[in-house]
Order: structure tokens, then sequence, then C-alpha cells
């Protein structure tokens, strides 16, 4: 994700944002998640919220009852994945992340990626 030459207005800025989730969901994943949407939470937090993000692979293995090894390893992934987020989204808003929060959800199929900003 390229820093964009001029800092961008709130709507573009989040805009901009759901585009670099929806980038790396697709890179990592081989397939986009079927919704995202992005939105300030205050001046310092910035919620990213994509829905049917699970794969075939994952559907069935929650279908089979086996829910707690996608938990388990999407959880795994998002943890090793921290410092690629954050940078996209440090690049993407020209702003530190103080802190990031990611997780998952099977019923409904969701997953949130919250980032915590330094003071502007």
């Amino acid at each position: 994700m390229a820093t964009p030459p001029e800092p961008l207005d709130n709507d573009a800025l989040l805009s901009a944002v759901t585009d670099a989730m929806v980038e790396m969901h697709e890179r990592y994943y081989h397939r986009p998640p079927g919704s995202a949407k992005s939105q300030f939470m205050g001046d310092d937090l910035i919620a990213c919220v994509l829905g049917n993000v699970y794969t075939d692979v994952e559907k069935t293995l929650i279908e089979l009852q086996r829910a707690p090894v996608v938990t388990e390893n999407r959880s795994a992934f998002q943890l090793a994945m921290g410092d690629r987020f954050v940078a996209a989204i440090e690049a993407t808003t020209r702003r530190r992340v103080v802190d990031f929060i990611s997780s998952h959800h099977v019923g409904p199929d969701l997953e949130i990626e919250l980032f915590f900003l330094d003071e502007s």
C-alpha cells in the first residue's frame, strides 16, 4: 500500500483504509470479503468491519463443528499479520497506530480490525 501523495479527507481516508484491508484479505485468503466498511469512532479510532470472510475450507470446518480450529488458525494468522496491517494503516492515515486489535466471529461471519491512532 503506497502512501497517498496528499493527506486524505475523512471519506477518502476511510475508503482507502477499507481498500487496504480488502487488498490484504484478497492477497492472503485469495478472495475478497463479502462486505467491508471502515468508520471513525471518535478522533483516534478506526474500525474496519469485514463480512463473509471465511474461505470454503473454513466454512466446511465450521459446518462440521470444527469452529475452534478455524478460530485458532485465524487468530494465529491475524496476530502474525499485525505489523503488516498496522503498516498499511500508518501509510494511509499518516498517523502512528498505537494499538491494534483484530478479531473475528463465526456466527455471524465477521472480522473486525481496530486501529487506535496517536493524537493528530
